[in-house]
């Protein structure tokens, strides 16, 4: 018989075990799900909770240099002793930058321009307060640091220019990144970071600018770094560019350009490399780097002589007479005229009602072709055009090489202007005239040209091939040097011109180098290298026929500068040799004679200075 007691004995038994086996199912099903997690899924999770409390840092890599055609530096990199702020570490935000104002200097708009920063940004991310520091400030913010919470002394590096102002327009300069480009990269998040703005650094940015290392930290819930951890990966620096550029003879030319506005360009007639490419008035690309103010940017902008400006590749302007030999051409290629063929120039020249004048009011007389380039005789070019299509002529000229933007690895080179039917039928929808062919004869009327383009075309003439200009010589890899220059020629197709022809334009070139030539120096040393070379002046303003029966031309010192007239001179030299072109322009200079034909002649006898003379080792910091 079952007693109450045994029943109710029973009956909690089998709860217990109903209650102990629901508890074994759960901590089984527990346990399963805890050595899937912790034994199955472990790495998976590991790795998860290694992402939250690890974070890869970026290193900066070192920028790669920009070198000239023997190794000199145009663009390095040196110390820069720097100062950042982390917000989180002090309490009193407006007193520190106070403090560490009286020591670096800060200026209100910076101070106001940090502040921005740091309200939008965490925190905990430093804030660069200045760059480019003196010894003696950097020392004192060390010594003070327990005076300074927050400040974070720092030495970097940082892009420096050695050639400063010479190279400013070939190499360019680095800024910081604009806030809307901090996205498209994470290293242009570090502080300091900076990217090539213009020139040769921004054509080459991705080469230059190397590849990020990491370092791994270890960091809180909300990114804040504790500690770093083993495995740091060091950067890779960016490699080095060669160019085509000598350094001495760059800086000899923008130094030879003064503070006019002005252009030069030296070239090889043998494979078409740089040797120079001088603009003026220039700047210090090292103002970029250190963080140029309002005031001097405005400056620049605001300079009517355009120092910003590229005027070698960029600027575009009348070449004047200098285009005399590519229009002598023309004509003798389409039988027109023949080097012996005569005209006579009294100082003017009648095309229905309207007189295209020379510029020596009383005439040269009798001249042939030759002479008439030799002495840069305007009505006997007049005189050829009256019998020329435009359209072979402007054919001619861009087979020189003219109305070409050429692909030298800068941005904003320009094509300039060869006119003709076409262009003035799609431009202004009107039939071409003759008087336009006269114009353009003489280099003036619509068409236009750079000083590289002027540079191009005489060593076209000179070699009697299609020579094609070169900057950069060679794209390096990290700390390597330029090869040897051996001087090999290029390869370079013929121009197909009757070199009979082609003997007429130059001996014509020469002729403006001699006794009685627009561009002869009696004060000329008789053992220097023989040039030859052609002079042009540009006209900016129309002279009316009131001037002219009144006061006569005004010269250019009695007008304002920028109505006088612009200057220019093309010339290679030696003549028995080609060695190099150079073509030179000065805005409203006045003579090409009198201020551009010096300028050419002394940097072509540089630029043969500097080929004939016996190798020298570099100094130190001249050379990588």
């Amino acid at each position: 018989m079952v007693t109450r007691e045994g029943l109710r004995y029973h009956m909690f038994s089998r709860r217990a075990f109903i209650v102990g086996g629901v508890q074994a199912v759960c901590m089984s099903i527990l346990g399963g799900r805890l050595y899937y997690l912790s034994i199955k899924e472990g790495d998976k999770y590991k790795l998860r909770a290694d992402k939250n409390r690890i974070s890869l840092r970026l290193i900066a890599p070192e920028r790669g240099e920009i070198l000239d055609r023997k190794g000199r530096r145009l663009a390095t990199n040196k110390k820069d002793f720097r100062v950042f702020l982390i917000p989180e570490q002090t309490s009193d935000l407006s007193a520190t930058l106070k403090e560490i104002s009286g020591i670096i200097d800060l200026e209100e708009k910076q101070i106001v321009r940090i502040e921005r920063q740091i309200k939008r940004q965490r925190k905990f991310v430093p804030v660069t307060l200045k760059q480019n520091l003196n010894w003696s400030s950097f020392s004192r913010i060390n010594a003070e640091m327990h005076d300074l919470p927050g400040i974070l002394p720092d030495a970097g590096v940082t892009r420096d220019y050695p050639a400063g102002k010479s190279v400013s327009h070939l190499v360019g300069y680095v800024a910081s990144p604009g806030e809307d480009d901090v996205s498209l990269n994470p290293l242009y998040q570090l502080p300091g970071f900076k990217v090539g703005r213009e020139g040769l650094e921004r054509r080459f940015e991705d080469h230059l600018r190397g590849m990020a290392g990491t370092r791994r930290v270890e960091v809180n819930s909300v990114g804040r770094e504790i500690r770093e951890l083993p495995g740091r990966e060091r950067s890779e620096a960016g490699g080095n560019v060669a160019l085509t550029i000598d350094l001495e003879l760059q800086e000899y030319a923008t130094e030879r350009l003064g503070e006019a506005s002005a252009g030069a360009v030296v070239m090889s007639v043998e494979t078409g490399e740089i040797h120079a490419l001088a603009s003026a008035p220039t700047f210090d690309p090292n103002a970029f780097t250190q963080g140029m103010s309002v005031e001097n940017w405005n400056a620049l902008l605001s300079d009517p002589r355009k120092p910003l400006l590229n005027k070698s590749l960029a600027g575009v302007y009348p070449p004047g007479s200098t285009i005399k030999m590519v229009v002598a051409l023309a004509a003798l290629e389409k039988g027109i005229i023949t080097p012996e063929t005569e005209f006579f120039c009294n100082g003017r020249h009648g095309l229905g009602k309207q007189i295209f004048h020379c510029w020596r009011r009383g005439g040269h007389g009798k001249l042939d072709l030759l002479d008439a380039i030799g002495q840069s005789c305007d009505v006997y070019f007049y005189k050829i055009a009256e019998q020329m299509d435009i359209d072979d002529l402007a054919d001619m000229a861009r087979r020189f090489g003219l109305g070409q933007a050429f692909d030298i690895d800068l941005e904003g080179v320009r094509s300039g202007l060869v006119p003709d039917r076409r262009w003035k039928r799609a431009v202004m929808n009107q039939p071409w005239y003759l008087g336009e062919t006269l114009n353009v004869s003489i280099g003036q009327g619509a068409f236009l040209a750079t000083p590289l383009q002027l540079a191009v075309m005489t060593s076209r003439i000179a070699s009697g091939r299609e020579i094609m200009p070169r900057l950069t010589r060679q794209l390096l890899g990290v700390g390597e040097l330029p090869a040897e220059d051996r001087g090999i020629r290029s390869d370079f197709r013929s121009m197909d011109v009757n070199p009979l022809h082609m003997r007429s334009a130059r001996r014509g070139m020469e002729k403006v180098m001699e006794l009685r030539g627009s561009a002869h120096d009696y004060r000329r040393a008789k053992d220097m290298p023989k040039q030859a070379g052609k002079t042009g002046t540009a006209q900016v303003r129309r002279i009316t026929l009131e001037e002219r029966r009144t006061t006569g031309v005004l010269d250019n010192e009695d007008l304002p500068w920028n109505a006088r007239d612009h200057a220019l001179f093309v010339g290679y030299a030696p003549v028995e040799d080609p060695k190099f072109a150079v073509a030179v322009l000065v805005q409203h200079g006045g003579g090409g004679a009198k201020v551009a034909a010096p300028i050419g002649r002394d940097l072509m006898d540089k630029a043969l200075e500097i080929l004939n003379r016996k190798p020298a080792a570099l100094s130190e910091g001249e050379q990588v």
